[in-house]
């Protein structure tokens, strides 16, 4: 018997996005604009595959050939006549649809394997009796060889994508001289490859991931290629990892240009081509300028490799694009929360030196979604992650409107962990206070906060001789320097630690009236919101237990880990405040029940947040990761020992776990003058004609290019 946790329930949940209102509502050129942009995104969305395990791309290859010869109702035929259920057929399509929505075999929320729910000599009878296997026996053969071990199995250091010492298990090579060698050298991080190509561990190669090979880029003076020497190690940096990808995501870049609606979009799209091209992250953050000046658009996308929730260390960026239409009503709201900015930001519990200088008033739109091209879809953005952009310059918000229609709606049956009232009231409720948290999270949250620096040329960016830190009242005696940024210098915890202090303010926050009031709650509809945000962060707290792996004492999801290093404060402030008792079910397993004092949210919940809250702060602005880790790492520590048994409650989380739910996108396609909306239905089938129909022109040349780009990264994979 496989550990449940390790492959995806055949009733899981999938949901169709809808955009049918919003693409329609565009003009010609919007529409043309907005294919051109998605082809690029799906195109480099394909990147993920290789970044997440040696096996991903090939079963990618593998489903393709299935189902571009039989969609799924026409290959279940098959399945029939292989001797499969069709319980396990609708556990092989489940699995397809979890490997397109997560872009590899790892699940994008919590970085845990998942593997076919039937047995292996099943899918290979099914993969030997299809259309594909007929036409090219050989070539199939091949290619189940060169995937069907790593595809089912559960070695321990394939369960989880984990840090193993300075190793990542089942991963691309890592280790935390590579983040310091590319801060001490200039390199920006995010966009990079590490192979190491010796035996003694100490020389390696940095392969940037882009189109073009060993070439100097404009502006830079030099080739940034070439050998060097660090801390004992030696790296050798080379270009033209990932190119036939990042070619044809160039290429649409470049046809979205022809239709752009002002120049800001124009050289936007320039510098993400350009730094696409040459590996240059400095043209991507001039990209990313534009992207900040292109106020209100109708279309709205980024686009790059973004996120490092996935690197232990903080460096190497996922790709991610997405491209989506602005919803009017729903962005008035946040409009307003942005012109209220100024006003509340001086409510956060810290003094104002802690604040930056000057609020730069960002976009922050709620967006329908058309593609979302990555390892999962998120609620809300707050973009770009360079340290020195959003300090000096801006950045945008954006909540993701149609993905929280559909992602957060919960049946009362499979709602765990909450009494009978509160799940009435948590269901009516969800989706409201979910909106203001998810709001301020991402405006007041991930926009607020100053880093203490001092730049290349000595000059500091506050007073050091009158700035004292209001935990201790003594002058502050560390900060950045020259260089460093938040993730390089707060490394294996900066992800986690900022998702707690946003969702932190977010909790604040969502206590002040008037803030109720810019998204339509007063008087008692207001306490209720207030109410179940809280509620629902306790519970997530508890909830997050499932993403921590308890053989390597670590975390493998950034929010999930804020929200229980959240509930154990919440715990900690005492009087009653949050009771999370253990106890048996109806079915007679292991149960738990976690409950909230609603009298006492506004008193000792608000007074524990708000200390916490000052403390995560100071920390992070005075680069104090000493101090930042001992506090942080105290609370995200798992255990068996105090008031609550968390190991046994991980145990309890995991038997009553609800898979998280994938969504269907629909597909764009150019006839004559106009575009047209592909969409299908919201089940695996429907995930699977997605994929299978978004690549249909050059389907051979995509697979080909995946399996060249999987071979040559082969040696990157221990």
């Amino acid at each position: 018997m496989v550990d449940s946790q390790y492959y995806l329930p055949n009733d899981i949940g999938i949901s169709a996005l809808d955009c049918t209102e919003a693409f329609r509502l565009l003009s010609p050129r919007e529409q043309l604009y907005a294919h051109y942009l998605s082809r690029s995104a799906w195109y480099g969305g394909l990147a993920v595959l290789l970044q997440t395990s040696p096996e991903s791309a090939s079963i990618f290859v593998l489903l393709q050939r299935l189902f571009r010869k039989q969609p799924p109702a026409q290959l279940g035929n098959v399945a029939t006549a292989a001797g499969l259920s069709p319980e396990e057929y609708q556990a092989f399509l489940v699995y397809a649809a979890g490997l397109y929505a997560n872009m590899g075999n790892y699940k994008s929320f919590g970085d845990t394997k998942f593997i076919p729910n039937l047995p292996k000599e099943n899918l290979k009878a099914l993969v030997w009796q299809s259309q594909a296997f007929q036409d090219s026996p050989s070539e199939m053969e091949a290619l189940w060889d060169s995937c069907s071990t790593l595809l089912f199995s559960l070695e321990d250091k394939q369960k989880q994508l984990v840090l193993i010492g300075e190793l990542l298990s089942n991963h691309f090579l890592i280790i935390s001289n590579c983040s310091l060698f590319l801060t001490a050298t200039m390199f920006t991080q995010f966009i990079f490859l590490l192979v190491d190509v010796s035996n003694e561990s100490s020389l390696y190669e940095v392969i940037f991931s882009v189109i073009a090979l060993d070439c100097a880029v404009d502006g830079e003076g030099e080739t940034r290629c070439g050998r060097y020497n660090f801390e004992d190690c030696v790296f050798t940096v080379s270009r033209g990892d990932y190119d036939h990808l990042m070619k044809k995501v160039s290429e649409n870049l470049e046809k979205a240009k022809d239709h752009a609606a002002n120049e800001n979009q124009k050289r936007m799209l320039e510098g993400y081509s350009r730094s696409f091209t040459f590996g240059s992250v400095e043209a991507h953050k001039e990209g990313s300028r534009f992207w900040i000046k292109d106020k209100g658009p109708i279309v709205e996308s980024y686009i790059g490799f973004i996120e490092s929730y996935r690197d232990p260390f903080g460096s190497r960026g996922e790709f991610e694009g997405f491209v989506a239409v602005v919803n009017k009503a729903m962005s008035e709201r946040f409009a307003k929360l942005v012109s209220s900015a100024e006003v509340l930001l001086p409510e956060l519990p810290w003094p104002k030196d802690f604040e930056k200088d000057r609020f730069l008033l960002p976009d922050f739109t709620s967006l329908d979604v058309l593609t979302f091209a990555g390892s999962g879809i998120p609620a809300g953005i707050n973009i770009p992650n360079y340290d020195d952009i959003r300090q000096s310059e801006g950045f945008k918000n954006v909540s993701l409107g149609n993905v929280l229609a559909v992602a957060y709606a919960t049946q009362k049956d499979k709602l765990t962990f909450l009494d009978e009232d509160d799940k009435d009231v948590y269901i009516k409720w969800k989706g409201p206070s979910f909106e203001v948290q998810v709001g301020l999270h991402e405006l007041l949250g991930h926009g607020s906060g100053k880093l203490f620096v001092q730049d290349e040329k000595g000059t500091f960016n506050f007073e050091q001789d009158n700035v004292r830190n209001p935990e201790t009242g003594e002058k502050i005696t560390t900060w950045y320097k020259g260089n460093e940024t938040w993730d390089s210098k707060f490394s294996t915890i900066s992800c986690s630690y900022e998702e707690c202090r946003a969702e932190c303010v977010g909790l604040y926050l969502c206590l002040n009236k008037h803030v109720l009031s810019i998204f339509g709650h007063e008087g008692q509809d207001a306490e209720e919101v207030v109410y179940v945000n809280w509620l629902n962060m306790v519970r997530a707290g508890l909830l997050g237990l499932e993403f921590y792996t308890s053989e390597s004492k670590s975390w493998r999801q950034a929010h999930m880990q804020a929200r229980f290093v959240i509930l154990r404060v919440l715990l900690e402030a005492g009087e009653g405040l949050v009771t999370l008792k253990e106890s048996t079910g109806k079915d007679g397993r292991p149960d738990a029940l976690i409950t909230l004092d609603r009298s006492k949210i506004h008193t000792v919940g608000k007074g524990a947040i708000e200390s916490f809250l000052c403390k995560l702060q100071v920390l992070k602005s005075t680069a104090d990761v000493e101090g930042g880790r001992a506090l942080y790492e105290g609370y995200s520590a798992v255990s068996d020992g105090g008031s609550h048994n968390f190991l046994c409650l991980r145990e309890t989380v995991l038997q009553r776990k609800e898979a998280r739910k994938m969504f269907v996108q629909a597909n764009t396609r150019v006839k004559g003058d106009s575009v047209e909306l592909v969409e299908y239905e919201g089940s695996a089938a429907g995930l699977i004609c997605s994929f299978t129909e978004r690549f249909a022109d050059d389907a051979e040349e995509v697979e080909a290019h995946l399996l060249e780009l999987n071979k040559r990264d082969a040696p990157c994979w221990f």
